[in-house]
């Protein structure tokens, strides 16, 4: 049985991929995460037993990870921690700088002393930076980040690649395309939108509405993740995506004429709250990802369409009003 440790397992994604690694015997899972506001321990509520530990601390604790990685002695590990709110980002970025670089150093370090097969860097399309007018981001894209959260997952990658090259560090870095699907903190654009348009509130978006991105449902983008873990040669980088771009007006306008259809009310009842507010500053205006890598690579493609996923979401966030309530109480 292969032990993984998985850093942030009780965020957004980090709790998807346990949830996956818990439906094969043959994984065993310890995850550390520190439960900052969007770490919510409710994400793995059902997750319990043997094949399963969680330990509460903070990635930049360098006697807590060597010592869990003393102990656990794991085959691989998996980094999903990280400050990852651009929002919050501006507003104060040091938040960013500990986790995102500095709780990265530490686990690069801890594994020099601790060594793994595999250690698994979740990056973002983000370090890409803008792609407006340009062609779709591969592998070996320049890194031209644009906001202080993205900045420093840049870095992080950038210091993974300098442990591979200078200590021989079995690194693997995933970056992927915007997420969205259930237990997605509600903060974030599409689970605010259901929130807000559930409640009859006004639906934010920033300026014209007219940033492109990329919509990935994020139980594909965790299968992608596993298959890079389990095959992917040491020092790869992969793209996730799906290769479609949509405005995020667009997607807001998905988001009701699917919630519409679900509760059974007329189309517009949503729309007509979406508002235009202030653009954040040094707003991408676009994402693109070439994807080719891991489609010929791994044999890797989504499963979930756009439209099936959204439904998904927007039925499991009405479904799941409490754990909404109480997960954004948390903020």
């Amino acid at each position: 049985m292969k032990t993984i440790l998985v850093t942030g397992g009780c965020g957004f994604i980090g709790s998807h991929f346990i949830r996956l690694l818990s439906q094969d015997t043959s994984y065993r899972v310890v995850n550390l995460d520190k439960l900052t506001y969007a770490g919510n321990p409710e994400n793995l509520a059902d997750i319990e037993g043997k094949h399963y530990r969680f330990l509460r601390g903070d990635i930049a604790d360098r006697g807590l990870v060597e010592r869990i990685l003393r102990e656990e002695q794991p085959w691989a590990l998996v980094n999903f921690a990280a400050e990852s709110h651009v929002d919050r980002s501006i507003i104060d970025s040091s938040p960013c700088i500990q986790t995102n670089i500095n709780g990265v150093q530490v686990l690069l370090e801890s594994v020099r002393k601790n060594p793994v097969k595999r250690f698994l860097q979740i990056s973002t399309d983000e370090v890409y930076g803008d792609k407006e007018g340009q062609e779709a981001s591969s592998e070996k894209s320049p890194l031209m980040p644009s906001s202080p959260y993205a900045a420093s997952k840049a870095a992080a990658d950038l210091l993974c690649l300098s442990y591979r090259r200078t200590y021989g560090l079995p690194i693997l870095i995933t970056r992927s395309a915007n997420n969205y699907g259930p237990y997605q903190f509600p903060e974030k654009l599409l689970p605010l939108i259901i929130r807000n348009a559930m409640r009859n509130l006004k639906l934010p978006i920033y300026g014209d509405g007219g940033q492109m991105r990329d919509w990935l449902y994020v139980e594909d983008n965790c299968r992608a993740i596993l298959a890079v873990l389990n095959t992917a040669e040491l020092g790869s980088i992969y793209n996730i995506g799906t290769g479609v771009e949509r405005t995020n007006l667009d997607l807001v306008r998905s988001v009701c004429e699917v919630l519409a259809d679900y509760l059974g009310v007329d189309g517009h009842t949503f729309e007509q709250n979406i508002e235009s507010v202030a653009d954040r500053p040094g707003h991408d205006r676009r994402y693109a990802l070439n994807t080719a890598k891991i489609r010929l690579e791994m044999g890797w493609s989504t499963l979930t369409t756009f439209a099936d996923g959204l439904r998904k979401t927007v039925r499991w966030y009405d479904e799941h009003k409490e754990w909404v309530a109480r997960a954004a109480s948390r903020e």
